[in-house]
């Protein structure tokens, strides 16, 4: 999102209950692209790139779409979009627009590096296709110019690195480039209008900026936009390449053939919302299989901390939930649990721990504020996540004996920098919490470290790593009591200066898969049982809120974060699907049943049809109690979450009691 954009948004949205200015939202519309190129299709019709982090390369920042009638302009986010969706299992997004006197079908996709736009008119007497199309190459805004293949109706935006090119069928009747809006039109109060009318007058305006207007005659009732992003390309070769790309997708029968194409991701028969789950997760990967958080709304850092990296916490938990779901679902991950194996081995620090967050695409060090453990030796670690990825790799490990022989040095060293940050009484170090927003000694953390201890311990490595490993998860089992809240009949949501932080805390259904690890090698005795039963049942109620318009989990007592004017705390995703997923593995752990009622109680909200799934299926990460969604959309880690709930339904007999809508036929 480059500065004009950002000040453009902050004048549109000042002053809104639920919307924070300035940043660029996800929560309505669709993504388009699988492992690579990863397009926003907005119910408005603009098109905007989120692939940076996962490819390198910047693309759209804004678009506008329309049609000309009779020399009037008609844009798309003036009209009616009458239906949006996914069609099938493809990454194909398909939107219905009415406007004044006509009606047209739309299809987006993403291809590699390319993604199409074709529109169908249905009704009406359409002239010609209108697009504005905003570049910035390598996210520039400035210094960037514009070249016009005329021979084959094709332009090409650059910078330095990246170039990106513009093609249509049929070939543009008129195309012209525009500077973006002038220093006084960022300054004014009002928002700009963009594409901005006629050239200044001076000559070079045309060929020194990255806006793009273009005309597209209709040929069959329909017209087709292709895009390209590029690095350093032979230009001649890439011209012919994206006209001849853009022909041979000329039309919607072509669009719709060409997305059933691409391999499709794993289908399974428990429910739909697993299929939504799994293109999410597509989406938000990189062509190595690490992923981003979610769609990077705030890359000015304006009002968080960013999302568009790889954070080992989310990325792990992600992959062992999908390792987890494979066999109850009937699908096949392999080459899935590969690629995260081999990014976690490529990533590992020296000490044996993994860093704050990377960049997915080549794994080095994105900006962050927790790599003490680089830097220092201060509390600004995140030690649950370098647990994470060892709670994954031993699971990994169990699957077969070439991939325990893989990772077992990246576990080894693992486990090293694990001993490191535990202390001598088996509490992990004073660090920075799941939440990134306060240090101590945390329950969490400790659950983590404890899953990963007897998960290693579990696991086909070395007879020597393996009794290690046990011996430490006994220690931190041990540990855990010094946790425990008499008085609140809970484990604390930290220790802090000695003193209990006694508030209830959505991260700590982490000692549940936690001790279902443990007891796969220790014994779980009965007061430890009554005290996790007390646990889950305290927190489940405490951080129960349901409004009129939204049910779910709250992150943690006291909570702040993004509520802008409401004065409860918001309703988080990832925190519903914990304790929908936590409720899933009490009913084992401790052998009762009725935790599956809750479970699907709590999954049902995150399923369609649910306060908290959006029409699309995607999982905002946070709901204001309007019902308003709010922050990055979707979130990877609840869409992991709810795929493996359901895989835990699923595989005891449990889905029955949950309704889902039926997908549409097709």
């Amino acid at each position: 999102m480059t500065l004009r954009a950002a000040l453009d948004d902050f004048k549109r949205n000042l002053g809104a209950s639920t919307r924070f200015p300035g940043e660029r939202r996800t929560t309505e519309g669709y993504f388009s692209g699988l492992a690579g190129r990863t397009v926003h299709v907005g119910r408005d019709g603009r098109l905007r790139d989120f692939s940076y982090p996962l490819t390198g390369i910047y693309g759209i920042d804004r678009s506008r779409f329309g049609v000309r009638i009779d020399d009037d302009l008609h844009w798309f986010d003036n009209c009616r979009t009458t239906n949006q969706r996914y069609v099938g299992d493809t990454a194909l997004v398909e939107t219905t627009v009415s406007g004044p006197g006509f009606e047209l079908e739309r299809l987006d996709l993403s291809l590699e590096a390319d993604h199409v736009t074709h529109v169908s008119v249905l009704e009406g007497d359409v002239d010609a296709l209108v697009s504005f199309v905003a570049f910035a190459p390598g996210g520039r805004e400035d210094r960037i110019g514009q070249l016009v293949h005329d021979d084959h109706g094709v332009v090409e935006v650059y910078h330095r690195d990246e170039h990106d090119f513009l093609a249509s069928a049929p070939t543009f009747e008129q195309v012209a480039g525009q500077l973006p809006e002038r220093l006084p039109d960022v300054l004014d109060e009002k928002p700009a209008v963009y594409p901005n009318g006629d050239e200044t007058g001076q000559y070079e305006d045309g060929r020194l900026g990255g806006y793009v207007l273009g005309f597209v005659p209709l040929e069959d009732e329909g017209a087709t936009v292709c895009s390209r992003l590029t690095r350093r390309p032979d230009s001649s070769a890439t011209v012919e390449a994206v006209a001849e790309r853009t022909r041979t997708l000329g039309t919607a029968p072509a669009v719709r053939a060409a997305a059933r194409s691409v391999p499709t991701r794993p289908k399974t028969d428990a429910m739909e919302t697993a299929v939504d789950d799994l293109r999410v997760l597509e989406v938000l990967s990189s062509e190595r299989g690490s992923r981003i958080a979610g769609p990077d709304f705030d890359p000015h850092f304006e009002y968080s901390g960013g999302y568009g990296y790889t954070w080992f916490r989310d990325d792990a938990e992600i992959a062992r939930f999908l390792l987890e779901s494979e066999g109850p679902l009937g699908l096949d991950l392999e080459t899935t649990h590969e690629h995260s194996a081999a990014f976690y081995a490529d990533t590992q620090l020296e000490d044996g721990t993994w860093p704050h967050r990377v960049w997915p695409d080549d794994g080095t060090l994105a900006p962050g504020w927790a790599n003490d453990r680089i830097g220092g030796d201060g509390v600004d670690y995140q030690a649950d996540q370098s647990a994470s990825v060892l709670s994954f790799l031993a699971a990994y490990a169990t699957t077969g004996d070439e991939r325990a022989a893989a990772v077992e040095p990246v576990i080894e060293r693992g486990i090293e920098g694990l001993d490191e940050t535990l202390t001598d009484e088996g509490l992990a170090i004073p660090c920075q919490n799941a939440w990134e927003n306060m240090a101590g000694q945390f329950t969490h953390t400790t659950a983590t470290f404890l899953h990963a201890y007897a998960s290693v311990a579990n696991a086909p490595v070395d007879d020597a790593l393996q009794g290690h490993a046990s011996e430490r998860a006994d220690t931190v089992y041990d540990a855990l009591d010094t946790l425990w809240n008499e008085d609140g009949g809970s484990y604390a949501l930290r220790r802090h200066g000695g003193v209990l932080d006694d508030r209830l805390d959505s991260s700590t259904f982490a000692l549940v898969d936690a001790h279902e690890a443990y007891d796969a090698i220790g014994t779980i005795d009965d007061t430890r049982r009554e005290r996790l039963r007390n646990h889950i049942d305290t927190t489940l109620e405490g951080l129960f809120r349901e409004t009129e318009a939204v049910a779910g989990l709250i992150r943690f007592e006291g909570d702040d974060w993004r509520t802008r004017e409401q004065t409860a705390e918001k309703i988080w995703t990832v925190s519903t699907a914990w304790g929908a997923n936590a409720a899933a593995t009490a009913a084992s752990v401790l052998e009762d049943d009725d935790y599956y009622a809750t479970a699907r109680s709590l999954l049902a909200e995150l399923c369609p049809g649910g306060s908290l799934c959006l029409e699309s299926g995607y999982l905002p990460e946070q709901v204001f109690d309007d019902g308003t969604p709010d922050s990055a959309t979707p979130l990877g880690w609840p869409h992991a979450l709810r795929l493996a709930t359901v895989a835990q339904l699923h595989e005891a007999g449990e889905l029955a009691g949950l309704e889902v809508p039926s997908p549409a036929d097709d």
